[in-house]
């Protein structure tokens, strides 16, 4: 049976994209962040997970505004990133795990989500800017993705609980699964930031610390506030990290925050953090030891 052994939250800013094309990561303005992601890469080394399941958002790129599902999946053997206006990153194409796709998308429509369901379409920046700090992919990615695109720029976008209950159904899908794999969540975006309006280029690490400490002890408490208190304490922008209540739900009540690194550098408060599925624990252990 397939299992969840951890999940992952990640910013998704495109510049951490640009600068690790362009080989920059040692740079003292870059290294504290480009640092923040080896000990969470070192950890998918050892446990060597079969698929990645990506909460993420489409940028405008493979889906625009006069058809912009609340939730998609992609259900490809392979995806291509999206050129976003500077060419295509330097990347082999994302893996997918078509398998495993299906037998979510029909286990949450059992479970009354309306889930839109795409092929062929490239992924953007929201999956593939930090994807290459997590995997290696020389010559090729180590294992697959599959990607639920999650609606984050228009309005009515899911609300908070409705986003972690979407989790909660993803690992009820994924364990029952019948083959044997490692599945890790990723949720992506975040955290405060406001890239227009009056309050560009506003954060509020105070409220960062307090949504990542609510996160591990009490997500719950996260799934009651409204979009409003999201944009008011994060930024309009900030409010993206619903999505990372979408990976919290996937995961069980019993975990073990492995890892953390928060780096404000520019107009986004970049962070990642690693969590341990207890109950995964010892399949993960399993990987790493063979």
């Amino acid at each position: 049976m397939a299992s969840i052994i951890g999940g992952i939250g990640t910013s998704h800013v495109p510049t951490i994209g640009l600068t690790y094309d362009k080989g920059r990561q040692n740079e003292p303005a870059w290294a504290p962040l480009f640092e923040g992601y080896r000990p969470v890469a070192r950890w998918l080394e050892q446990t060597r997970p079969d698929v990645l399941v990506f909460f993420y958002n489409d940028h405008a790129n493979s889906f625009f505004f006069d058809l912009y599902p609340t939730f998609a999946i992609g259900v490809s053997p392979s995806f291509d990133t999206a050129d976003e206006g500077g060419g295509k990153r330097p990347l082999p194409p994302i893996k997918g795990h078509p398998e495993l796709a299906v037998h979510i998308t029909e286990s949450l429509v059992n479970e009354e989500f309306d889930m839109a369901v795409f092929q062929d379409k490239p992924l953007d920046h929201g999956c593939h800017s930090p994807l290459p700090l997590l995997w290696p992919h020389q010559p090729d990615w180590p294992g697959a993705v599959v990607p639920i695109q999650v609606n984050v720029l228009q309005y009515p976008m899911p609300t908070a609980l409705r986003c972690y209950k979407l989790g909660q159904a993803v690992r009820r899908a994924v364990e029952s699964y019948p083959e044997d794999l490692r599945v890790v969540v990723v949720g992506t975006g975040g955290l405060s930031h406001q890239i227009h309006g009056e309050r560009t280029g506003f954060n509020n690490t105070e409220w960062d610390l307090q949504f990542l400490e609510l996160l591990e002890h009490d997500p719950r408490r996260l799934t009651e506030l409204r979009h409003a208190d999201y944009v008011r304490l994060g930024g309009a922008e900030g409010a993206e990290v619903i999505m990372w209540l979408a990976m919290r739900g996937a995961l069980g009540d019993d975990i073990r925050k492995l890892h953390q690194n928060y780096y404000l550098a520019t107009t986004t408060a970049m962070t990642v953090v690693l969590y341990e599925d207890l109950a995964g624990a010892g399949t993960a252990g399993a990987r790493s030891a063979a």
